[in-house]
């Protein structure tokens, strides 16, 4: 299936020079968000994974309902100052900007295997961010799931031991 056919693009959005991608026509269908997450689904399904983490907040309409289909339990990476108990923080650059996430210091266990979920890898900046968070509190990380994948931004470039899965590339 193509979904890119279901991808708004929106030119400088944000701010002149980005395109941006937007999946929210792709989710107001539920047929096509259901495939498109069970095709995520299929991709690291090979993977041995405890938990998804998906950074906020298009991370959360990704990773979330692929951690139910996969019957793991899902943890959200927050914006500094989101989360009520005890976090961890790391900085990290936006592909327009910069900005702090955040996780629950009880989030992970020693040992678990957590796939990170997203929307978009564009730059990196995030998912590299999510990475060492995720690393920080002992977890193996199984992997890195997105939807779509700017291509030309190299942001896998960011993430040299990390097996990274996409459904749509541009």
């Amino acid at each position: 299936m193509d979904y890119k056919e279901y991808i708004r693009v929106i030119p400088d959005f944000p701010q002149p020079g980005i395109s941006f991608k937007d999946i929210t026509t792709l989710m107001k269908n539920g047929d096509l968000y259901r495939k498109a997450i069970n095709d995520m689904k299929e991709l690291v399904s090979e993977l041995n994974i405890d938990l998804i983490a998906g950074p906020e907040a298009r991370g959360f309409v990704v990773g979330a309902p692929l951690a139910y289909a996969l019957g793991v339990g899902f943890i959200p990476i927050r914006k500094s100052g989101k989360l009520p108990g005890e976090t961890i923080e790391e900085a990290y650059g936006l592909e327009y900007g910069k900005d702090m996430l955040a996780m629950h210091k009880d989030a992970i266990k020693p040992g678990q295997n957590v796939l990170i979920a997203d929307d978009l890898l564009a730059t990196g900046g995030t998912i590299a961010t999510s990475v060492n968070l995720v690393r920080q509190l002992g977890g193996n990380v199984a992997g890195a799931a997105f939807l779509i994948e700017l291509s030309e931004l190299n942001g896998r470039a960011k993430l040299p031991d990390v097996d990274v899965f996409t459904l749509i590339k541009y």
